[in-house]
């Protein structure tokens, strides 16, 4: 019994796998041109996903949310401080343009999702929603 629960969970992490990489082919995680990628979290629970993302140095206004066809873009660019280049002695904090893309499952309400930004992390919270059976059945004559 415990070789067949293995085998199991053995498959149901390739399947995982496989399925991440299926999304990061259609919706990459990282963009060519972008200059950093911020870090995020993302929770869920039977009522809600939330993702938080980690941005700082950046102000909202910096920030564009946008969701398109289940796909919730987060864009934006980093500036340094003062608008010009330093010479650096060293340097780790990066800045520069960000874009992080996040592909939302069926059962997310995307009329409710809301967004808080404080203290350098953007928060976002997505409620789900009851999937509906929509289907019926079709008469054969």
């Amino acid at each position: 019994m415990n070789n067949f629960r293995f085998d199991v969970e053995k498959q149901l992490g390739k399947l995982g796998r496989d399925i991440q990489q299926f999304v990061e082919r259609v919706v990459p995680l990282v963009d060519e041109g972008q200059d950093f990628t911020p870090a995020c979290d993302i929770t869920e629970t039977d009522e809600d996903f939330d993702i938080h993302i980690d941005l700082p140095g950046v102000s909202k206004e910096e920030i564009d949310l946008k969701i398109t066809q289940k796909i919730l873009s987060v864009q934006g660019e980093r500036q340094t401080e003062d608008g010009k280049e330093p010479r650096y002695v060293r340097r780790e904090r990066k800045s520069g343009y960000f874009s992080r893309s996040f592909a939302l499952p069926d059962d997310v309400d995307t009329e409710q999702i809301e967004a808080k930004f404080k203290n350098g992390v953007l928060s976002i919270h997505i409620p789900k929603v009851e999937k509906s059976d929509n289907s019926k059945s079709i008469d054969i004559n």
